[in-house]
């Protein structure tokens, strides 16, 4: 097997691997490399710079991730109680209160009373387009 050929599909489906998985697949390439061409120091190393820096940056991605829904929490709960414009799923403009704030799937929907008496819900974080 290749080196090149294995760092190759190893970065493009890593997305789905942890970091056990790509250590399984470097001890596979060692296990079945040829041994009349083995891997050179340099190679090894490089590669395994390549899947540590592949694990890190999967592991930033979580933290990311993690970060913009707390983000998106605090703002959701900062909204209960306020006056706000909003789109509607219609794409009409409408004016309410934030009454109060679900979470379904991590994400925040919040019910909203209008001021013409009539209760939205569901309404995501994005269709708020002012606070008053």
């Amino acid at each position: 097997m290749a080196v090149s050929a294995v760092s190759a599909t190893s970065s493009d489906s890593a997305s789905g691997l942890d970091f056990k998985s790509l250590m399984q697949i470097i001890l596979q390439q060692l296990t079945y490399q040829d041994p009349l061409k083995p891997m050179d120091n340099f190679q090894f190393v490089s590669q395994m710079a390549q899947f540590s820096e592949l694990q890190q940056i999967q592991s930033l991605n979580t933290s990311i991730s993690t970060l913009l829904d707390t983000q998106s929490s605090l703002q959701a709960t900062g909204l209960l109680g306020k006056t706000v414009d909003f789109t509607t799923t219609g794409s009409t403009n409408a004016i309410g209160t934030v009454k109060s704030v679900t979470f379904a799937s991590g994400k925040p929907s919040l019910t909203i009373a209008t001021s013409d008496g009539q209760t939205v819900a569901n309404v995501e974080l994005s269709a708020i387009t002012q606070v008053q």
